[in-house]
């Protein structure tokens, strides 16, 4: 299975903090927000990563992580030249999807929690498409899954003004290769963007879509202004030192996941010696469990 961070679009709802930097860059608490969409696919076992961004962003985005292989990943870059929509991705990354499954990531979606591992896992093993509901009390700001009686999905909405569901759609889903095609043959909405929600109509329409739940144990977050920003970077703020433990630390799942050994994880450690960060790596190094 490969993945794709979707890292584009301008942030207007977070100027002036982007009008120099991509969203994806910004601090949540202390890492770069890119860190956290990227440790979900580093925990659903993905190794083969596409970034995709805007021309200006992209070497940000190159220096941050290079070719990915001091982490045990394979990570190469794409430009999206002007917004064109999520499923746009797909176009995009059609050579690198090859005839592989895929799982697409917002760049600005934010998942931790218990469990979240084995989620992702199921989420691999299924066949045609797999999106996941995420109960919320402001539906009509998202996507939305509605079902039957039975628990079934039977249709989808985005953003509507009379929601039938609570059930928003986070930025996360897996596809088998049939989703270029299914890009490919979807219809430009009204607003000039090929939307994934279209994507994932279409497999609803085939009998393909999967819904998985992500539960009460799982925060989400959508970070498009200042404030989903300042509460994303205190929730992790709490966790970590609460528990001593860190949330996304790529470098720590890279190392557990078996990618990199501890040598290398404490390589990664040292230029960061001085920083809670680069001690919190080589602490990790030296545990058992």
């Amino acid at each position: 299975m490969k993945g794709i961070i979707l890292a584009g679009g301008t942030g207007t709802r977070l100027y002036p903090l982007t009008i120099a930097t991509s969203k994806q860059l910004l601090p949540v608490y202390d890492k770069p927000m890119i860190y956290y969409p990227l440790s979900i696919l580093m925990l659903a076992g993905i190794r083969d990563i596409l970034i995709i961004s805007g021309e200006r962003e992209l070497p940000l985005f190159e220096e941050l992580f290079g070719d990915g292989s001091q982490l045990g990943l394979r990570i190469s870059y794409a430009i999206q030249e002007e917004a064109k929509g999520v499923a746009d991705a797909f176009l995009i990354g059609e050579k690198f999807i090859g005839s592989d499954r895929v799982a697409l990531i917002l760049g600005d979606n934010l998942f931790y929690g218990r469990g979240i591992s084995e989620v992702l896992k199921k989420a691999g093993e299924q066949s045609g498409a797999v999106i996941f509901d995420y109960y919320v009390n402001n539906p009509q700001e998202y996507g939305i899954v509605n079902y039957d009686e039975s628990g079934r999905p039977v249709s989808l909405e985005e953003k509507p003004d009379e929601p039938k569901s609570n059930y928003a759609i986070p930025g996360l889903y897996f596809y088998d290769a049939d989703v270029v095609d299914v890009a490919r043959k979807i219809p430009v909405s009204p607003r000039g963007e090929l939307e994934i929600t279209s994507v994932n109509e279409q497999y609803l329409k085939e009998g393909k879509l999967n819904v998985l739940s992500l539960g009460r144990g799982v925060a989400w977050f959508d970070v498009g202004n200042c404030s989903a920003l300042k509460d994303a970077s205190d929730y992790v703020a709490a966790l970590q030192k609460r528990q001593g433990l860190y949330v996304s630390c790529i470098e720590e799942i890279a190392y557990r996941q078996g990618f990199i050994n501890g040598d290398q994880l404490r390589k990664l450690a040292e230029p960061l010696e001085r920083t809670d960060y680069g001690r919190y790596l080589t602490w990790i190094s030296k545990r058992k469990d």
